[in-house]
C-alpha cells in the first residue's frame, strides 16, 4: 500500500507557472506506474499525465500536451507535474494516482489506480 500528498497547488495569474508535487509513502515507490489527474467544478476527473516506473515512458491527454510535463524522482518518493502558461481552463483540483498494474491502455482511466492522493487546488485568475 501506498499513501499519496499533493502539494504545489495555489493561486497564479493566466500565463503563469507551478510545480506540483506528490509524495509517496510506504511500498517501495519505484514499483508504481504514477499518474495525474484534474477535477474542474461540475465537470468529472479527467486525465492529464502518466509516467512510468522508471520514468522513461511518460503520456499525456492532448490538452496539456506541450504545456505540462510529468517527471518523477525515486529517491525521492516524488512524482512532479509542472504546468507552464496557465489558462483559467486550467482551474481544478489536481490529484496524483498510484498503480503497479502493467497496462498501458488503461492508462487514461480512474479504474486503473489503486491509490489516490487528496488533491491540491489549482486556481488560475484571468
Amino acid at each position: 500500500q501506498v499513501q499519496l500528498v499533493e502539494s504545489g497547488g495555489g493561486l497564479v495569474q493566466a500565463g503563469g507557472s507551478l510545480r506540483l508535487s506528490c509524495a509517496a509513502s510506504g511500498r517501495t515507490f519505484s514499483d508504481y506506474t504514477m499518474g495525474w489527474f484534474r477535477q474542474a467544478p461540475g465537470k468529472e476527473r479527467e486525465f492529464v499525465a502518466v509516467i512510468s516506473w522508471s520514468g522513461g515512458t511518460t503520456s499525456y491527454s492532448d490538452s496539456v500536451k506541450g504545456r505540462f510535463t510529468i517527471s518523477r524522482d525515486n529517491a525521492k518518493n516524488t512524482v512532479y507535474l509542472q504546468i507552464n502558461t496557465l489558462t483559467p481552463e486550467d482551474t481544478a483540483v489536481y490529484y496524483c494516482a498510484a498503480t503497479t498494474k502493467f497496462q498501458w491502455s488503461r492508462i487514461a482511466t480512474m479504474t486503473f489506480y489503486d491509490y489516490w492522493g487528496q488533491g491540491t487546488q489549482v486556481t488560475v485568475s484571468s
